[in-house]
C-alpha cells in the first residue's frame, strides 16, 4: 500500500509513493504527519524513492495539521493522487473544480490560520534551538507581517516565512556569530524548518526590505542585549550624536517619555 505525501512546492502536489524493502512505518515515526526529504523515482508505472529518507524532528501543532489536510484535499481535487512519473503538467479532468470568474480575497479566518501555522513553527523551533526571547521577537514580527494589507504571508509556504522571520531576528542579534551564546547557521535554520536555502533567503530579503531591518536594529534587538547595543542609546542633539547614557538623569527622563529609549539608564 503506498504512502501519501505532499510536496513543499507551490501549488502542493499529492504523491502516492511505494516503499522499498522496508515499510514506511518502520523507517519514520508512526505519528503523522512527518516532514521528510527524499528523491522520488519512477519504477514500473509506480513511484518509489531513492533509498535515502531523511526525517526532521519537527512536531506539528493542530493549526499546521489542519493546513496540511486542507492542502492535501486541494491537491487531490486539483489533479488527483499522482502515482507515476513523469506526470503531466496539465491537471487531471476528474474532480477538477470549476473555474471562477473572479478570485475572492482570502478570508480573515484564512489569514489567521496561516499566521497560526507560522507561529507554531517558530515557537517549536525556538523552544528546541533558541530561547523565549527569540520566540517573542519572532512572534512580534510574524504578527506585523500578518497585519499588512495585503499580508505577504499568503504568498509562499509557512515554512519559508518561519525561516525568513527567524533569519531576520537572528541577523539583527548576530545569531550567525560563533562567539555568541546562541549560534546557528542560516542553512541550519532552513533545514530544521523544512524549507530550501533559496526560499529562506528570499523571505529574509523581503522582510528586511519591508521593515528596513539591519544589524543592531533597536526595534528588533533582544531585551537582554539592549544594554550593550550602542544604536539604542545614540541620539542626535543639536546636530550632534551623543550617547544618552552619558547624559544627566533629567535628559534621560525626557528621552524616555518621548519613547526614544527603552528605559532610564540612570535608574539601573
Amino acid at each position: 500500500m503506498p504512502a501519501y505525501s505532499i510536496s513543499t512546492t507551490e501549488p502542493a502536489i499529492a504523491y502516492g509513493v511505494v516503499a522499498l524493502s522496508q515499510p514506511f512505518e518502520e523507517l519514520i515515526s508512526p505519528n503523522l504527519p512527518v516532514l521528510v526529504q527524499t528523491i522520488l523515482l519512477p519504477f514500473r508505472d509506480k513511484i518509489v524513492y531513492d533509498g535515502i529518507l531523511n526525517s526532521f524532528n519537527i512536531s506539528f501543532g493542530p493549526g499546521i495539521r489542519r493546513g496540511l489536510n486542507k492542502s492535501f484535499k486541494e491537491a487531490k481535487e486539483r489533479q488527483g493522487i499522482v502515482t507515476s512519473l513523469p506526470k503531466s503538467d496539465l491537471p487531471l479532468t476528474r474532480n477538477l473544480p470549476k473555474a471562477k470568474k473572479a478570485t475572492k480575497p482570502p478570508s480573515k479566518e484564512g489569514k489567521e490560520e496561516v499566521l497560526h501555522m507560522i507561529v507554531d513553527l517558530i515557537d517549536q523551533f525556538c523552544k528546541e534551538h533558541l530561547n523565549e526571547e527569540y520566540a517573542t521577537l519572532c512572534r512580534k514580527l510574524a504578527e506585523k507581517l500578518g497585519r499588512k494589507r495585503p499580508s505577504p504571508l499568503l504568498q509562499g509556504s509557512p515554512n519559508a516565512w518561519a525561516s525568513g522571520i527567524v533569519r531576520a531576528i537572528g541577523g539583527v542579534n548576530f545569531l550567525q556569530d560563533k562567539s555568541q551564546t546562541s549560534y546557528m547557521r542560516s542553512t541550519d535554520i532552513d533545514h530544521y524548518l523544512g524549507t530550501s536555502t533559496s526560499s529562506g533567503a528570499a523571505k529574509l530579503s523581503a522582510i528586511r526590505k519591508m521593515f528596513g531591518m539591519h544589524q543592531l536594529d533597536p526595534n528588533w534587538s533582544l531585551p537582554s542585549r539592549l544594554d550593550e547595543n550602542p544604536m539604542v542609546w545614540m541620539l542626535q542633539v543639536n546636530g550632534f550624536m551623543m550617547d544618552v547614557r552619558q547624559a544627566t538623569r533629567e535628559f534621560q527622563q525626557i528621552a524616555f517619555k518621548k519613547g526614544l529609549i527603552p528605559y532610564i539608564p540612570a535608574d539601573r
